[in-house]
């Protein structure tokens, strides 16, 4: 049988596959609200009253469902019960558990009934499930199998054909890149020096860039959902986001009633109905040629300022952006390796430096910061 841990994560996943670990989440999601009193930690394991059966184990018998927390549900029980959230990580990764389960024991007892929200996803046999993130008991939360599908419905209304080019799910988040090649744009001005690292082509040959866009979500309270636009170039695959144009939605709403939650069907039709409503307004909005060719012009406008000084320009491009020593370096690495030494061979140096990370979160993340890296570089120039 698959393991609870194998389910929560992937990185560069096909729809198919995304789809399918997303139904598997789906089938063993279950989400608990009760009051502080009805949660403790034993042996660094969170213990939840009323749910599932007493079981015995070497601490003796429990008197619920017994999950082991991710690193997001321990920075969540640091947050709300005022807690260090480096002095809980430290306590965990040294085996300190007694004191871990005395501090946060101690600090829910001072509150017995303030109510939370867990969402976990169960364990299999004698196996404990994962605590996936502590929240307040006003989050709505939307998961990512009816984003994925809502969004899907929504394009196909649209009548658009798109490629869905890349799927990751992290702990924390869901990222889907769409790209539509039947609505593309020349750059010339943007791409005439540049070189792409990867497959060597210039881009002086194929100027090209094709709309698209890129949906996020997050189950457990990690920002907003959110359909952010992107311009993909053709011969890197390096993605321009336009993060000023995105549409988000908070997941705020109601109070939760105690005890597991399970949403009406009305509900998740109302919540489905708005999701697809969205993901068809970003298509008819962001895969329009008018707005591609605006969003390009826009930053040609800003790409030819010749960078003098690399080491130095970059550097104060890595101070503004907080990018690590590491993400710096890489960057550096691709800015030389595109070829281009103008403020626009910072932003490929950034979104293509961006595709090589590991993490999903860093490479979203730093994709994300491509245009903000091409005006800090032309600003340092004069």
């Amino acid at each position: 049988m698959t393991t609870v841990e194998s389910v929560l994560t992937t990185r560069n996943a096909s729809l198919r596959d995304m789809a399918n670990l997303l139904e598997i989440q789906q089938d063993r999601k279950l989400d608990i609200v009760r009051p502080a009193n009805d949660l403790r930690m034993v042996d660094g394991r969170l213990e939840i009253d009323g749910i599932g059966e007493p079981t015995i184990t070497a601490s003796g018998v429990t008197r619920g469902a017994l999950f082991v927390p991710t690193a997001t549900c321990d920075r969540g029980f640091a947050e709300k019960l005022g807690i260090p959230v480096k002095y809980l990580r430290e306590m965990r990764a040294t085996g300190k558990l007694a004191l871990l389960d005395h501090n946060v024991n101690e600090w829910l007892s001072d509150e017995p009934e303030k109510r939370f929200l867990t969402r976990t996803l169960k364990g299999g046999g004698n196996l404990p499930g994962v605590a996936r993130a502590l929240l307040s008991e006003n989050y709505r939360f939307v998961d990512n199998l009816d984003v994925l599908m809502a969004m899907l419905e929504g394009i196909r209304l649209a009548g658009v054909h798109v490629d869905v080019n890349q799927c990751d799910l992290t702990e924390t988040r869901m990222y889907v890149k769409v790209s539509c090649p039947e609505v593309a744009a020349h750059a010339p001005a943007l791409l005439r020096n540049y070189t792409s690292p990867f497959t060597g082509r210039r881009g002086a040959d194929n100027p090209l860039v094709f709309a698209g866009f890129v949906f996020s979500n997050s189950e457990i309270g990690h920002g907003s959902f959110s359909i952010t636009p992107r311009i993909v170039v053709q011969i890197c695959d390096n993605g321009m986001t336009f993060t000023q144009d995105a549409m988000r939605e908070v997941h705020l709403g109601g109070k939760l009633a105690d005890g597991v939650v399970r949403w009406s069907s009305d509900t998740q039709a109302a919540v489905l109905d708005v999701l697809i409503k969205q993901a068809r307004d970003a298509v008819t909005t962001f895969l329009n040629p008018a707005y591609v060719q605006a969003k390009i012009a826009e930053v040609e406008a800003e790409a030819g300022v010749r960078v003098r000084d690399v080491d130095a320009t970059l550097e104060y491009v890595g101070k503004q952006l907080r990018f690590t020593e590491t993400e710096r370096k890489t960057i550096l690495d691709h800015f030389f390796d595109g070829g281009d030494r103008t403020s626009g061979g910072v932003l490929h140096a950034v979104t293509s430096a961006a595709q090589t990370l590991d993490d999903a979160d860093q490479a979203y993340e730093m994709e994300r910061q491509g245009l903000p890296a091409m005006r800090h570089a032309a600003a340092f120039q004069r």
